[in-house]
């Protein structure tokens, strides 16, 4: 969970966190999977996550992505949130400049505190947009979480994705204007809160109805594969064009 090359996540290829630990501020934070891994280790001395899920800056991992010759997809933060407001913004900073710099991988982005995240987005790219090879997103759990979609859609962000999971109830006919990717999952692990069917056909008829590509993750449950991953008889993987950006139909296929 530090840096991870052939990350288990279906919609990336590895991760990268230059920050651990993290605080919960909603309902979708509730069985929170990287909280019930890192506490595993709390106590454990010399272990990165020896101080369990409290927030931790790793100034040690900021060149990280630089290591990595072959081009790919990583996932910042993927146990922790980089727009929590005990994280510097300095260090915030830190984090984008190394992006900017290191334009060969994707970076995917991914917060719930989306005004934050706007606001940073905006004033850093204030004269024009972010990176294409940066992407923006946010986490929504259900219909009250959409505020997080309009507060992409007014940032800076070139490509911007959804990340619907877990998904808790429905969501709504939301508008998709200006998103490069939607993907949906059900809630895994001890606890894990069942999703209905009929929330995630809304959001793919959503999707399709605007050119969106739509990718689901899985059903969950006891294990993130114990449901399996067909809706409706099949897997959903479509994938942005080139740069992020909905290819002319909207979708590309891909694993």
């Amino acid at each position: 969970m530090i840096m991870v090359e052939n990350s288990r996540i279906e919609w990336t290829d590895a991760t990268w966190n230059p920050v651990t630990g993290c605080s919960k501020i909603t309902r979708g934070c509730d069985n929170c999977y990287a909280q019930r891994f890192a506490e595993r280790w709390r106590g454990t001395r010399g272990h990165p996550y020896e101080q369990g899920f409290d927030l931790r800056l790793w100034h040690s991992r900021l060149d990280m992505p630089s290591r990595w010759v072959r081009p790919r997809r990583i996932f910042v933060n993927s146990m922790s949130d980089l727009f929590h407001k005990q994280i510097p913004g300095e260090f915030i900073d830190s984090v984008f400049e190394r992006m900017e710099a290191v334009d060969r991988h994707v970076y995917q982005v991914l917060t719930k505190r989306s005004s934050l995240m706007r606001n940073y987005l905006n004033r850093r790219y204030r004269n024009g947009r972010a990176p294409e090879h940066i992407w923006c997103g946010v986490s929504v759990e259900d219909k009250d979480a959409s505020s997080r979609i309009r507060h992409l859609q007014s940032s800076r962000a070139t490509v911007r994705f959804l990340s619907i999971e877990p998904l808790l109830g429905e969501v709504g006919k939301i508008d998709l204007d200006g998103i490069s990717r939607v993907i949906v999952g059900g809630e895994s692990g001890p606890g894990a809160r069942p999703m209905e069917d009929g929330w995630v056909r809304e959001i793919r008829d959503r999707c399709h109805e605007q050119g969106v590509p739509f990718f689901f993750k899985q059903w969950g449950g006891i294990t993130p594969k114990a449901k399996g991953r067909e809706l409706e008889g099949r897997e959903y993987n479509e994938m942005p064009g080139h740069g992020g950006l909905a290819s002319e139909h909207g979708i590309q296929m891909g694993a």
